[in-house]
């Protein structure tokens, strides 16, 4: 007889334990997958773990989708502590990219590449117009965030779509929905010879650490994982729950703006209906697997990307659709839930030998 029983406080172990127990269940229900479409599972799974890191320019590739995931990722952790749900990073990615292709569109070649530092605020300032929607409707009207974050993200798509269809369709692309090419000044520079790893890198990174010492080291940052975790006791201690509001879904529009600007003028180089690949909804993984913790989402980005590249080499090397990357992701996202049970709650269990009976208490297993 198993059943569930209350810790006197969440478990430390298992706050770390629990992500790796989520990988490993998702790799063990992965194999079950390819089994049943009658794919050879070690294929499968190389072509998942191992494929995306067996050489330089793989590891780069890694990389490459790591860094939108990490940005966008950090972003978030700040509304997720303060207790803001912002489900509508993509749609604000997908702003930042349009206006920094705004700019980029206005690049000729004798353009200075200085144009760089526009091109990445307008993304910025793109991506928190579209957060701050939400915002002003939650703090007006006391709108739910995610609904209204989620919908953005839609009509992002559609005037993405309106651009690339209409007034800013390249005449000389043979009719294929899709700005021209930027041109080479608006480029984001890259970091080696033969590989597309960029210098979005180093703003990766330094968000990473920016959102340790944001959190951990400032007023604001105290006040809003407050907020967070006991909402009443921020109020009493004086914190503006209006201005956590504000602050978080700013710092995450912003972060996803520069992903959709570094994207469109780093490995993408033109604006087409293709730039919004899920990666604002797969932050949301690299979140939680990451435990909103800027080291642990530096090492939950990696994975994710694998599942990205994992994806596209399973649809043209083992003939599967690509949205098996959506299926990894969902299935790592639902065992993470499951394990994190275990984070306040322990497992108690009985074991019956005909007429005598054991019980024990499992508080790790």
């Amino acid at each position: 007889m198993f059943k569930l029983e209350q810790r006197p406080k969440p478990s430390k172990y298992w706050s770390i334990a629990s992500p790796v127990m989520s990988l490993i269940i998702t790799v063990i229900l992965g194999t079950c997958l390819f089994i049943l479409l009658g794919k050879d599972p070690i294929k499968g799974l190389l072509v998942f773990f191992w494929e995306p890191l067996k050489s330089g320019y793989a590891i780069g590739e890694l990389v490459v989708k790591a860094t939108p995931l990490l940005i966008i990722a950090t972003g978030l952790a700040v509304c997720f502590r303060s207790n803001v749900w912002n489900i509508g990073a993509e749609g604000q990615f997908v702003l930042g990219a349009i206006f920094a292709s705004g700019v980029a569109l206005l690049a000729e070649k004798a353009t200075s590449s200085w144009i760089l530092v526009p091109i990445l605020l307008s993304g910025i300032i793109g991506g928190m117009i579209w957060a701050g929607v939400t915002a002003l409707l939650k703090d007006r009207f006391h709108t739910s965030e995610i609904l209204v974050s989620l919908m953005l993200v839609y009509v992002a798509i559609m005037l993405l779509n309106f651009l690339v269809y209409g007034p800013w369709k390249d005449p000389n692309g043979y009719n294929f929905p899709q700005t021209k090419t930027f041109e080479v000044v608006t480029q984001i520079p890259r970091l080696f010879k033969g590989s597309r790893i960029n210098v979005g890198l180093f703003a990766a990174l330094a968000g990473s650490l920016g959102l340790w010492i944001f959190l951990f080291k400032t007023k604001l940052g105290f006040a809003m994982r407050v907020g967070g975790l006991a909402p009443h006791a921020a109020r009493y201690a004086g914190f503006s729950s209006s201005k956590a509001l504000w602050a978080a879904l700013l710092t995450s529009g912003a972060a996803s703006g520069l992903a959709g600007a570094l994207e469109v003028a780093g490995p993408v180089g033109q604006l087409t209906p293709f730039i919004p690949v899920g990666y604002g909804f797969a932050a949301i993984i690299v979140a939680f697997v990451g435990r909103l913790h800027p080291v642990g989402m530096i090492f939950s980005s990696l994975l994710l990307s694998m599942f990205y590249i994992g994806g596209e080499l399973a649809q043209s090397r083992l003939g599967l659709p690509k949205s098996l990357t959506g299926v990894f992701q969902g299935l790592l996202l639902f065992t993470l839930l499951a394990c994190d049970v275990l984070i306040t709650h322990k497992i108690k269990y009985q074991i019956s030998f005909g007429s005598k009976s054991i019980q024990i208490v499992k508080g790790s297993i």
